[in-house]
């Protein structure tokens, strides 16, 4: 039974994490020499975001990807009082947005260096495969090696 547990776990564990401090996320950047994606997302209320997250970036050709390429940091702004944030996230995502997204774009995606330099933006749903949008990243990530 627990050989069993374990099994399902392996399994049905994301093969990537989200991280919600873009410090952290530049600190392991720049240890393990991957870009960085920043997606700016209203998780609750927000229909392009949640099909950006469940076509593309929840997809395993990206995950597959970003698990050997890239840094991915989610900054979420649910509106919904279930769903909120607590106070220390919600101010990391809040100067995120202050840097890299002060127009509020809701989705709003960018891929930046181990300095925070942007190197690629989406506004929007990109309207594209899970394969076209690794291919976007892919010179990009192998440009610096």
């Amino acid at each position: 039974m627990k050989l069993l547990s374990l099994l399902f776990v392996v399994l049905f564990l994301p093969s990537v994490t989200w991280l919600g401090d873009i410090k952290e996320a530049t600190t392991k950047a720049a240890k393990e020499d991957k870009l960085i994606v920043i997606n700016f997302s209203g998780s609750d209320w927000c229909g392009p975001c949640i099909r950006l997250r469940k076509e593309i970036l929840e997809s395993a050709t990206f995950e597959g990807y970003a698990k050997d390429h890239l840094v991915l940091v989610r900054a979420d702004f649910p509106r919904q009082k279930k769903d909120q944030l607590d106070a220390a996230q919600i101010k990391r995502n809040e100067a995120l947005a202050d840097k890299y997204n002060p127009d509020g774009k809701f989705p709003f995606t960018l891929l930046v260096d181990k300095n925070g330099k942007v190197l690629k933006t989406w506004d929007g749903y990109p309207n594209e495969s899970p394969e076209k949008f690794v291919a976007d990243i892919n010179p990009l990530a192998n440009a610096g090696r």
